[in-house]
Formats: structure tokens, sequence, C-alpha cells
């Protein structure tokens, strides 16, 4: 009776761990797929990967009137956002921090006292004009879409 009860022990460790194998994170391709003849991708080779298929882009918004100074648009986070640029190789610094993405930020032509960019809220593609402070960082809504 010893016997049976570890030998059905044993198997049933041998079919969990079997089971477990058999469970491994795989990546699958939406219901929409059909996939035939391509072999199943291990969540780790997708993971290990991952590093490169995030990447982030920079583009000049706008040079200072009076300074060596720039505005660029790029990401940290999921949207573009500004940022400025206080000297040739510097750090960048970033200025709004919207969850929408961040467009056409222009300087004041004269002083550079504060500078324009454009944004729309929640996707609707209805972009308003906002006036940055560069003093005090505050952001005033220049028009109001009606």
């Amino acid at each position: 009776m010893k016997v049976l009860s570890r030998l059905l022990i044993i198997l049933s460790i041998c079919c969990a761990q079997v089971a477990n194998a058999q469970t491994a994170k795989i990546v699958a391709p939406g219901d929409n797929l059909v996939v035939e003849g391509v072999p199943a991708i291990p969540a780790s080779i997708a993971e290990s990967v991952g590093r490169y298929t995030e990447f982030r882009a920079a583009s000049l918004s706008s040079w200072h009137p009076t300074k060596r100074e720039m505005l660029i648009s790029t990401r940290f986070g999921d949207t573009a956002q500004v940022h400025h640029v206080k000297f040739p190789g510097g750090d960048r610094r970033q200025l709004t921090f919207f969850p929408e993405r961040i467009g056409g930020a222009s300087f004041q032509p004269k002083k550079g006292d504060f500078f324009i960019f454009n944004k729309d809220i929640g996707g609707g593609e209805f972009f308003q004009l906002y006036r940055y402070n560069v003093n005090d960082g505050n952001v005033t809504l220049l028009t109001d879409g009606t």
C-alpha cells in the first residue's frame, strides 16, 4: 500500500511538471489572424527584443530669438511634449506634461518670453492654441474653438 501511494505521488508530480512545461508563456497572435506553419514564439524572446521596439525621435520646434536655445518635441512617456534645450549639447528639460500630444511650439519672435503651441483634448483632433509663459510655466488657452 505504501508503495502504491508513493507511486501515485510521484506520478502526480510528474504530470504537474509536464503540464507546467506545456503552458510556458508564448506570444500568441490575435484571434483575427490565421497562423499556419509558424512555430510558437516564447515570451522570453519577445521580452528580450522589447527594448528595440520602443524608440524616440526628437524634432526641432523653434529657435529662441535672442539666445542659443531651442524648443524640441520628443517623448519620454506615451505622447510628444515640448522640451527646452539651453545650450548646444545640453540636457533637455520637459516643459509640458499633458496626456495629449503637443504640436507646433514656437517662441515669441522678439524676446522669447513665451511660446505658442497647439494641442487637442482627448484625441478629438480639435486643436486649440495655448500660450506657455517661460518665466513661470503658466499655460493660457488662447482659442476656445467656438
